[in-house]
């Protein structure tokens, strides 16, 4: 079988990101052979209009549905289309995206306001994660992002995050500021919809 062909079944079947590394091992191949396979594939589906994508998530690959046909898969899901995040959740979501991995401390240093709600409603939608304990008196758990948010705001990598400027020392706050200004305009506008905890800015 096609290198092509091994890849698609592969990724079809686990419908979650599969790490290069495992891809490799199970193809019997070096990572520019599976980047090769899996942009030609890439390209098949798109020149021919298909339901499917394949595409890169820092170092995994991933079959995902084609972004128009998100309409229908949802009414075939009977799923609802996520609320957007409010802004108090694109301020910790900027916060870490940027300067991660951040302990929950260093986001309400930033922030100023208890931040632990919406640390939790980020976690619970898959956007950010423990990436383990800070080795510090008290050893505070750190969070990252993870694929989801990749995906969710059409990032292959960090790398592609959009850029905030020039950052000094003194400007920390203004240069948070720019961060939640370019993924507000990555993700759009912000909504209603989220109960802040009390301290919490909605």
């Amino acid at each position: 079988m096609k290198m092509d062909n091994m890849l698609e079944a592969v990724l079809f079947a686990c419908g979650d990101p599969v790490p290069v590394e495992r891809l490799c091992a199970l193809l019997g191949a070096d990572e520019s052979e599976i980047e090769d396979a899996a942009t030609r594939l890439t390209d098949q589906y798109a020149f021919e209009e298909r339901g499917m994508r394949v595409i890169r998530l820092e170092k995994s690959y991933q079959m995902v549905t084609a972004p128009e046909a998100y309409e229908v898969v949802r009414l075939a899901l009977e799923t609802r289309r996520p609320p957007r995040l409010t802004q108090a959740a694109l301020e910790v979501l900027a916060i870490i995206a940027y300067y991660q991995p951040v302990t929950r401390t260093y986001i309400e240093q930033v922030r100023g306001v208890d931040s632990s709600y919406t640390v939790g409603v980020l976690t619970d939608r898959g956007l950010i994660e423990p990436c383990g304990r800070l080795d510090v008196p008290g050893r505070p758990m750190q969070f990252k992002t993870t694929d989801t948010f990749l995906r969710s705001f059409g990032l292959k990598s960090l790398e592609e995050l959009p850029p905030i400027g020039e950052i000094k020392p003194d400007d920390e706050q203004l240069s948070i500021e720019s961060a939640i200004e370019a993924l507000t305009q990555q993700a759009g506008a912000p909504a209603e919809g989220e109960a802040p905890s009390e301290g919490e800015t909605p």
